[in-house]
């Protein structure tokens, strides 16, 4: 057997954001500086030691959840390492799939987490490993089923787990144009359509989500990933673990007043276990 090391490379650097290094982590550090911290100052931390990404399959079709096949996630600041042991464990239950290197860095929705959680993790780059899973266009007993097995690791304080996502993709180019008049300009319409469903992802109620999405079918492309982030909430709330979630910021790409724009939404949240 070869044990030659297999690495993804960081195919959307130099398009989608830069393939410079310095130049990514000083925009990274600009970005990052202009946070505003929801909590008081820290006296003790807990730093992740695995860190899941769950992200969902923008070009393949895929009824289940796939793992990749490398060893390495490259970033332009440092690489990063996938966790084989807990690949191992997801793998032996029969519910995965592997991506081709191909599928892989075709494949955004993971990678522009990469550079974010590089530089986070940056001064414990040698003691954490990643989990990327891609996540198909799951039924809702398939979210069920995987939420219920990532519960277990959601459970785990020195686990974090990062959802990709997306929110309204509005516009002739992306076939979705839903408007309530009522709310006024295009723009005002998609807000309050993408704040009615990050109101129920708050509620942690999987159900109220899914409903949601099957009567306005807003085009969130992690709507599966969150989908599966929710059913693990609702599993460990069963056993009496405590949580919240809440969002904190929002923004489109541009404001859409008229048939011809379009535009995407983008949302920021975080779980809390209290």
């Amino acid at each position: 057997m070869s044990n030659r090391v297999l690495c993804r490379e960081a195919s959307h650097a130099g398009s989608w954001y830069t393939a410079s290094g310095p130049q990514l982590n000083a925009q990274l550090e600009g970005w990052l500086s202009q946070v505003q911290s929801t909590k008081r100052p820290a006296r003790a931390i807990i730093a992740p030691r695995k860190i899941f990404i769950l992200g969902p399959s923008h070009h393949v079709p895929l009824s289940r959840c796939a793992l990749s096949s490398v060893d390495i996630y490259r970033t332009p600041l440092y690489d990063l390492r996938i966790d084989q042991k807990i690949y191992g464990e997801l793998w032996k239950t029969g519910m995965f799939e592997r991506m081709s290197l191909q599928t892989d860095e075709d494949e955004h929705s993971i990678e522009m987490h990469l550079p974010y959680t590089a530089k986070a993790m940056e001064s414990h780059k040698d003691e954490f490993t990643i989990i990327p899973v891609l996540v198909g266009a799951l039924s809702e007993s398939k979210e069920q089923e995987f939420g219920k097995l990532f519960s277990k690791y959601l459970a785990d304080p020195s686990n974090l787990f990062v959802v990709s996502s997306d929110f309204c993709h509005w516009g002739q180019r992306f076939r979705y144009s839903y408007y309530d008049e009522s709310q006024g300009e295009i723009y005002r319409s998609i807000e309050h359509l993408d704040k009615m469903g990050m109101s129920i992802i708050e509620q942690l109620d999987p159900v109220s989500f899914s409903n949601y999405l099957k009567k306005y079918h807003n085009t969130i492309c992690g709507r599966h990933p969150i989908g599966v982030l929710l059913n693990a909430i609702n599993e460990l709330q069963k056993n009496g673990m405590n949580m919240s979630f809440s969002f904190l910021n929002y923004a489109q790409s541009s404001q859409c007043r008229n048939w011809q724009d379009s535009s995407v939404s983008y949302a920021a949240g975080a779980l809390m276990v209290h």
